[in-house]
């Protein structure tokens, strides 16, 4: 857990403050209804590749919570479900105004995020949203087979863009005129729609 040392517990206890990096990694979620902890399940296991100058927090449904979290870094993925009209399993990258578009079912989660970006205005970081088209959403721990192969899908798109923001932002930052989405929209397997849409 991310602690803020600026306040105190009910008791009166100051807690541990962990500096928030210039990337950070959010997993959104339920892990009681199936396919809807998909974000949570996606953050823990990216925890095992996560590059060391990146943060990778298991948020869940704590949103409002994370605040610190999401306003710090410059970059800012968050995995979480997300439907939007394809298969079950199909993994999909937008920004927040994709999944503002007409059409996007999301979640109180991601309705307590984009509440917290719109608030941000001109300080809110550039944000890359990887969802899953969830199967199944009902009492339960386990994901659906089609969501729970998507997850491998989820990460590689988390570290390829990593990989792809870091160089930019050796070179005079250009990512922050869009070449990120742009650059998302050409990789293989991508199509250029909103939200932009990958494939399993």
């Amino acid at each position: 857990m991310i602690r803020d040392t600026s306040k105190k517990e009910s008791g009166g206890d100051e807690v541990e403050l962990i500096p928030v990096p210039e990337i950070v990694v959010l997993g959104l979620g339920n892990l009681l209804l199936r396919d809807d902890g998909v974000g949570v399940h996606a953050v823990r296991a990216f925890l095992e590749v996560c590059p060391a100058n990146v943060l990778a927090v298991d948020v869940g449904t704590a949103v409002l919570r994370a605040e610190h979290l999401i306003e710090s870094p410059a970059l800012l993925i968050v995995f979480d479900a997300l439907r939007a009209g394809g298969a079950p399993g199909s993994v999909y990258a937008t920004d927040a105004s994709g999944v503002r578009a007409e059409g996007i079912r999301h979640s109180l989660h991601q309705v307590d995020l984009l509440e917290m970006l719109r608030t941000l205005r001109s300080r809110a970081p550039e944000v890359l949203i990887l969802g899953a088209e969830p199967k199944v959403i009902d009492y339960g721990c386990e994901l659906s087979a089609s969501v729970r192969a998507a997850v491998p899908v989820m990460i590689d798109r988390a570290l390829a863009a990593i990989d792809f923001w870091q160089h930019a932002s050796r070179s005079a930052k250009p990512h922050q005129n869009g070449s990120l989405f742009q650059w998302m929209t050409r990789s293989p397997g991508v199509q250029p729609i909103r939200p932009f849409c990958v494939r399993t």
